[in-house]
Formats: C-alpha cells, structure tokens, sequence
C-alpha cells in the first residue's frame, strides 16, 4: 500500500506541477480565451495553489520534515480540485470537469492514506541540543 501511495503522490505532483506552472507562464490573453468568463487572476491564484501542492505532495513525506504538510497539501488540492469540478460544470458542461474529479478523488485518497495507514514519521530531532535522540532542556 505505501508503494501505491508513493506512486500516486508522484503523479499528482507531476500533473499539478504541470497544470499549475501550465497557468502560471501562459499569457493572460492565453488565459482569457481558455477562461470562458472566470477571472484570470482565478487562474493565477489556482496556479499557485497546484504547484505549491505538488511539492507539498511529496517533499514532507520523502524528507520526513513536518510530514504532516502532506495530507494537508493533499486535503488542499482536493479542495482546489472541487472548486474546478464547480467551475468546469457551470462553464464547459460535464465532459470537462471529469479530470479535476480524478484529480480530486486521488488527492482524496493520498490525504486519507497520509493521515492513516500510510502516515510518515517526523525524522527524529538531532542536532548540539539531543543527547540520544531525546530533546536537551533549554539552558538558561
């Protein structure tokens, strides 16, 4: 189960570091043909929250530095990919909102496997103030 999780999460993040930088480089003029009435800065912002979420996808859990960024990166995206779900229906009819729905269920799926089964361990602390892996009290 942990491979399949790795598997997804490195997809998702592929695709949303695609779709995201996809909309951050495209031109506004680009961008208002293919916004058939939605606000380019909706894009934009949509953009940012993709590629930021690809790379919480993975770079939590495979760092095991504040994993618990992961399921919420994932929990983001698979709110980002609801409000597209939204978007397509009401603009491009049912036919364009079946890949935010896959996006969605899947990024739905890593939340749930990153926060359960699957969840990653914080790395343990080390550094000048661990003594055998246990946190030293501050000195004063």
């Amino acid at each position: 189960m942990r491979v399949v999780v790795w598997v997804v999460s490195a997809l998702l993040a592929v695709a949303f570091l695609a779709v995201g930088l996809g909309k951050l480089v495209s031109s506004g003029a680009d961008l208002e043909a293919a916004a058939s009435g939605i606000p380019v800065v909706l894009f934009r912002i949509a953009g940012v929250a993709e590629v930021l979420g690809a790379v919480g996808l993975v770079l939590p859990a495979a760092t095991r530095v504040r994993p618990w960024l992961t399921p919420l990166a994932a929990v983001c995206l698979t709110a980002t990919m609801a409000c597209a779900v939204v978007a397509n229906l009401v603009v491009g009819g049912g036919a364009t909102a079946v890949l935010p729905l896959v996006l969605g269920l899947l990024s739905a799926f890593v939340a749930w496997a990153r926060r359960g089964p699957c969840a990653v361990a914080p790395r343990a602390a080390t550094g000048p103030d661990v003594i055998g892996g246990v946190a030293s009290s501050p000195r004063s």
